[in-house]
């Protein structure tokens, strides 16, 4: 997983504005707005607050001016800056869709008069952790709104940056003619020596079967919400989602009945059926969504 909280970017509000993504398998983008408006602090101050407002957070809000950054919500979750693409939730595409809204106009593109400093360099490395490319599939935004370029299957396929003139389902042409090789050139990419010795192997995550099915058998039974082991619960509901099985909005550590009845499908999908197939886990079952998402079980 890549980073989840630039360094040194403010926290606004509460830190929660959106949720799970709906196609994690899909690759990593990034969508850059334009906030139609001045920079500077009062105007940071009062663009933040308004989205907040209105309910239209992107992730990160910038200024070119003052090299000033804040953050609403986690870069691993959804934000709330797009407009849907009929069935398709644009937030919620890819393993994460960082929006950035940038204090400027779309007619004068940001990259003609910004400072950009150590904030900016912060966000790209941030943007980077996530393995998203130096690149604008379809190529860089436009410069009037006539000019702009939505192509539906180059969004659900391929990461890199996008403007918001080139998100399906959506109407606006910000950022503008921005430079895109100036946009990745301010924050160059420092080359690394080879290591010495091989990197260590990242830590094993596992899954308490016991705790699981504690939860399972006690979370139906308490107000919506409750929880047992909710640590254990969030991992297995996070494999059931993937799996399309679990609806995003349940994913949330309580082995309720839809939890149960998810995992009940994955049963039957592996060939357990009757007794076998009544969504309290067992070790071969979970052994296998483990296996097929990272994670290993201790009986």
């Amino acid at each position: 997983m890549g980073t989840i909280w630039i360094p040194g970017a403010e926290r606004l509000g509460d830190g929660s504005i959106g949720g799970a993504m709906d196609s994690p398998s899909r690759p990593g983008r990034v969508v850059w707005h334009t906030t139609e408006s001045g920079a500077g602090d009062a105007a940071f101050n009062s663009v933040e607050h308004y989205l907040r407002q209105i309910s239209a957070e992107p992730h990160i809000i910038y200024d070119p001016t003052t090299d000033r950054i804040g953050q609403f919500g986690p870069l691993s979750e959804s934000a709330r800056a797009l407009k849907n693409d009929g069935s398709t939730r644009t937030n919620r595409t890819g393993k994460v869709c960082i929006q950035i809204e940038v204090l400027g106009c779309a007619g004068k593109p940001f990259t003609g008069y910004w400072k950009p400093g150590k904030n900016f360099r912060a966000l790209m490395a941030a943007i980077r952790s996530w393995g998203i490319p130096d690149a604008f599939p379809i190529g860089s935004p436009a410069a009037t709104a006539s000019a702009c370029k939505r192509d539906r299957d180059v969004w659900l396929s391929t990461g890199g940056h996008y403007g918001h003139c080139n998100v399906p389902g959506n109407d606006h042409w910000d950022p503008g003619a921005i430079d895109t090789k100036a946009l990745f050139a301010a924050a160059p990419v420092a080359s690394t020596p080879a290591p010495s010795k091989p990197a260590p192997k990242p830590p094993v995550t596992y899954v308490d079967l016991s705790n699981v099915v504690a939860a399972a058998k006690r979370d139906p039974g308490l107000p919506q919400g409750g929880t047992t082991h909710k640590a254990d619960v969030l991992i297995v509901e996070r494999a059931l989602h993937a799996e399309g099985l679990l609806g995003a909005t349940w994913v949330d550590g309580s082995f309720g009945t839809l939890t149960k009845t998810a995992y009940a499908k994955w049963q039957r999908k592996l060939g357990y059926s009757g007794a076998d197939a009544d969504g309290i886990p067992g070790n071969a079952s979970l052994s296998k969504l483990g296996a097929r998402h990272g994670w290993k079980v201790k009986a």
